[in-house]
């Protein structure tokens, strides 16, 4: 099977710095896998809070049903990461996120992740979908083609 090649900066329009920390890095001195998939988190909650489609005790949430990540290189700290959000797909209830983490003005992305958030009720987490205005603000991020 044919490894996936990192994406390319270009291939996004919005990052957003990220800050490693002292204790992200694991006894292999670089980054531990699982602080990647809480810098997608970051990132993306990060942006949806700017954006109002995130906010504590509102009537609905956007929660993770599925995740992954392809390693290309490591990071750690103290290095500063630049996230690379887009969106592959935005369908009814849910939207498919593609982020990429690269290191300060790198051209290839060190991680590639993906995950998929689905639109729900706060009570019941039942799917329920997106306004129209929860839309407008999530389509600039959607790929081209």
């Amino acid at each position: 099977m044919a490894r996936i090649p990192p994406s390319l900066r270009s291939e996004y329009s919005l990052f957003r710095p990220v800050q490693t920390r002292w204790n992200d890095n694991d006894l292999y001195g670089h980054m531990n896998n699982a602080v990647h998939y809480q810098l997608f988190d970051t990132a993306v909650n990060g942006w949806l809070i700017e954006q109002g489609l995130l906010s504590f005790g509102a009537e609905t949430a956007f929660i993770v049903a599925e995740t992954g990540c392809c390693y290309h290189g490591d990071l750690m700290f103290p290095e500063m990461i630049e996230a690379g959000l887009r969106i592959e797909r935005l369908g009814g209830s849910s939207v498919v996120w593609q982020i990429g983490l690269f290191r300060e003005g790198a051209e290839d992305s060190a991680a590639d992740g993906r995950f998929v958030h689905v639109h729900v009720t706060s009570d019941g987490h039942k799917p329920v979908a997106m306004n129209a205005d929860q839309r407008d603000r999530l389509s600039p991020l959607v790929m081209a083609g």
